[in-house]
């Protein structure tokens, strides 16, 4: 191993640290841009290419069935190619998903380009938290690895307001004419192409994760990007990931597998903490708020603002975690978070089994101040959720597997993310119309219950350790 003069004791480039990772957000960004910008063009689509329910609601869903191959294939291509490159393919990926998803003719394709789009998002779930989790010094890490939430809800809330700009510029109808007589729901899915451009742009100029430049035996250049990033005794730095990377062949799925053939137990927690993510039914809120509230008496314009506003809180919460994981630690938010979710869903259980159903429309409607209670209830839900469960989990799934595995089991974790997500999407309108709002929620509550256990017994804390040591 041959070093040039390896600068010591040099202090933190804070804001270059700062920099690069808010870059590689930039893929947590378009991931919920990407997501949630479907929401305003549903039903325009929907009777554009004179699909049925089944159908629009495939369209809608496949690009988390996407999202899990996407997130499934980018640790390996991570590995090979380096990080900046994975996030350039997953970059052009969403360019041409927002393209062809805006110029699709029948719902076939349009099916096709979303898919495509969704194994960008996939992508970027995965590389942005691993690149984050290796660049950042272990002081800082869980501050920036929250970017990767923050980026999310942002990206989620920014497109819901361009969705409802360009409704409002087309008179209020996504199906209208927007921009040279083109259909509004087209221009949603276009407003996709100038942040991943930027995107792109941006991974062609952060610097190459050192371990992974280690890993291919790049001494000097990762002892460069060290001194920027960590400073110090940068030598020392070297060595003591040299010793953790590459005494291991290069990783490979079967590394997550333990001498009894199952998998290892720390991929099973990474497994169970995507799972529970996602079953706690955070993306309940955020795919068909609109659609509840109108079923519990809102008007059209009221669910539209509500959906707004719980977009602004879970923003405001996510910042909250970013100031506090690392001096609270994960494990105390993870709890915290827990029971306050559990609480709340436990709320809205109640409120919703004991409320009467419309004849006419079929709804629930809930009497007197009860709608209120459901609406205060569900978004202190989106708190306890948003500065625990949103950001710690991406924070930990980048911190708690070892060198060897991290790339493998992030993907394998960020896959079932995505697995889980596409259920929870798909049952809830069922779970709606058979047996009613307050048995989904139910069933949330129950899973926010044992998320309370899950951490107490199974997650230990990564506060301020350096991941040579995990």
């Amino acid at each position: 191993m041959n070093l040039q003069q390896p600068v010591l004791n040099k202090k933190q480039n804070v804001s270059f640290v700062i920099l690069i990772a808010s870059a590689a957000a930039l893929g947590g960004f378009l991931f919920g841009f990407d997501t949630a910008v479907i929401n305003g063009a549903v039903s325009a689509l929907s009777k554009a290419f004179h699909a049925d329910s089944v159908m629009t609601g495939f369209a809608v869903s496949c690009a988390l069935l996407g999202s899990a191959l996407g997130a499934f294939v980018a640790g390996p291509i991570a590995d090979r190619q380096g990080r900046p490159r994975t996030m350039i393919v997953a970059s052009i990926l969403f360019i041409l998903g927002g393209i062809g998803s805006g110029i699709a003719f029948g719902i076939w394709d349009f099916i096709f380009w979303r898919t495509l789009g969704g194994i960008a998002v996939g992508m970027a779930s995965v590389i942005a938290p691993a690149y984050i989790a290796e660049v950042a010094p272990a002081q800082l890490r869980g501050r920036l690895g929250s970017l990767q939430q923050l980026a999310i809800v942002v990206g989620i809330f920014l497109s819901l307001l361009c969705d409802y700009f360009i409704a409002l510029g087309a008179g209020g109808s996504a199906e209208a004419p927007f921009w040279f007589g083109i259909p509004a729901w087209r221009w949603m899915f276009w407003t996709e192409v100038p942040p991943a451009v930027v995107y792109g742009v941006s991974a062609l100029m952060i610097p190459e994760s050192p371990r992974y430049l280690i890993a291919q035996k790049r001494y000097q250049e990762a002892a460069n990007v060290l001194e920027k990033v960590e400073g110090g005794n940068v030598r020392a730095k070297v060595e003591e990931i040299r010793q953790t990377v590459l005494t291991e062949r290069k990783p490979k799925f079967s590394d997550l597998l333990s001498r009894s053939g199952g998998l290892l137990p720390i991929v099973w927690i990474g497994m169970g903490l995507s799972i529970l993510q996602q079953f706690v039914g955070i993306n309940v809120i955020f795919y068909y708020s609109s659609v509840l509230w109108q079923a519990v008496g809102f008007s059209e314009k009221s669910s539209l603002l509500i959906t707004v506003i719980t977009g602004v809180v879970n923003i405001l919460t996510t910042l909250i975690a970013m100031v506090f994981v690392d001096k609270f630690g994960r494990k105390p938010l993870l709890l915290l978070g827990s029971i306050g979710m559990t609480v709340t869903l436990g709320t809205l259980t109640l409120v919703f089994k004991n409320s009467t159903i419309n004849p006419t429309t079929g709804n629930p409607t809930l009497p007197g101040s009860w709608g209120i209670v459901a609406l205060l209830a569900a978004n202190l839900y989106v708190v306890c959720f948003g500065f625990s469960w949103g950001p710690i989990v991406w924070v930990l799934l980048g911190e708690i597997f070892n060198n060897k595995i991290r790339a493998a089991a992030l993907s394998l974790a960020a896959a079932v993310q995505w697995i889980a997500n596409f259920m929870i999407s798909t049952t809830f309108p069922p779970l709606l119309k058979s047996f009613g709002l307050g048995s989904a929620y139910g069933i949330y509550t129950i899973s926010s219950a044992i998320s309370i256990f899950f951490v107490a017994f199974l997650v230990k804390e990564t506060k301020g350790k350096e991941l040579e040591e995990m």
